[in-house]
């Protein structure tokens, strides 16, 4: 019987992994991050424009325009590459591309007119300009700008984590953050920096989706202070940072860091208080972001209850977590292995 040979060696479709996995950091490293601002334009952002009024309450709401432009100035100041996203439709998109018969999204924007290649609502705000050396992508026909040149860009600038902004929360954003997370980058949202067609769709981006597609999901002051806390050297997590989970819930204060010590694994420890019932143990590898002194974890807030850190991290509870050696697997899923022969009907 053939033994099967495990993710790295055996099958390829896994992604690269966490590419950030040698890097150690939890603040931005200035580097290798990249900000990605997708569909800064005015028929989403501008009164007037031909999605504005389904757009209008959430971008009023958190400011996004003001928050997208502090986001794109810090990151220049930081020397951090910005790269713009937008989208535009040509006639032929529809006579030759069928893009209208696709989906539901691009029906909508073909019978609203939006995004119309060289008119005025499918051009950049006029608080959003890019300057004439930052990166615009070729446009994007869909809601994955994984799908125009974009990877060719983070290959060549040698980027890990990606930060995203902009329009629309739960189609646009949230699947170039899906793509991007399967790609093995370091994915941040940077929540007031977003807006979306509706209320309901903006909550349910930022609080239910993104924070399991992402490692952080965060403000545009926090962005600026994880380069701020940084200055170029690395600070680790220490007694007295304030503890986010990734949906941007508060957890509470690292009471006091461990290391690695005989048969334990590193953790900080945060004692019951206001936000948990009982003292917490999380792994010190759970910590993934840094803002200031507020550092995230990569899991929701809501999810604790399901991560069993109401004691010490043992080693021999992680050597369970890890799963079997891939050569020691003789059938990837107990009844059979991949693959198969379609039949005949």
């Amino acid at each position: 019987m053939a033994t099967f040979k495990g993710t790295v060696e055996g099958s390829r479709r896994g992604g690269p992994g966490y590419l950030p996995k040698q890097e150690g950091e939890i603040s931005f490293p200035y580097d290798r991050t990249a900000l990605l601002v997708i569909d800064p334009v005015n028929d989403l952002l501008s009164e007037g424009g031909a999605g504005w009024d389904m757009t209008k309450k959430t971008v009023t709401m958190n400011n996004v325009i003001g928050h997208l432009k502090g986001a794109i100035e810090g990151a220049r100041r930081c020397g951090i590459p910005v790269i713009f996203g937008p989208m535009a439709y040509t006639e032929e998109d529809y006579t030759e591309g069928q893009l209208h018969r696709r989906s539901g999204i691009n029906r909508l924007m073909y019978e609203r007119r939006m995004f119309l290649a060289g008119s005025w609502g499918a051009d950049f705000h006029h608080d959003l300009q890019p300057k004439d050396s930052e990166i615009v992508l070729e446009p994007h026909k869909g809601i994955d700008v994984f799908e125009t040149d974009l990877p060719e860009h983070l290959e060549r600038l040698g980027v890990t984590h990606l930060v995203i902004c902009g329009m629309i929360a739960n189609l646009c954003c949230e699947s170039t953050g899906r793509r991007a997370m399967e790609g093995g980058y370091d994915v941040t949202f940077i929540s007031d920096a977003i807006g979306a067609s509706s209320i309901a769709a903006y909550e349910a981006a930022i609080h239910v989706n993104y924070p399991l597609i992402a490692n952080a999901v965060i403000t545009t002051d926090e962005f600026l202070a994880g380069f701020r806390s940084a200055r170029g050297r690395r600070v680790d997590v220490q007694a007295g940072d304030r503890v986010f989970g990734s949906d941007h819930g508060e957890i509470g204060f690292v009471d006091e860091v461990y290391g690695d010590s005989g048969e334990m694994e590193a953790h900080l420890l945060i004692p019951r208080g206001i936000f948990t019932h009982h003292d917490l143990y999380i792994p010190l590898e759970a910590v993934v972001k840094r803002a200031g002194r507020e550092v995230f974890i990569n899991i929701p807030k809501a999810a604790l209850i399901h991560m069993g850190w109401g004691k010490p991290p043992w080693r021999t509870a992680r050597r369970r977590k890890l799963g079997p050696p891939g050569a020691a697997v003789e059938r990837l899923y107990g009844s059979r292995s991949p693959g198969g022969t379609v039949t005949g009907f």
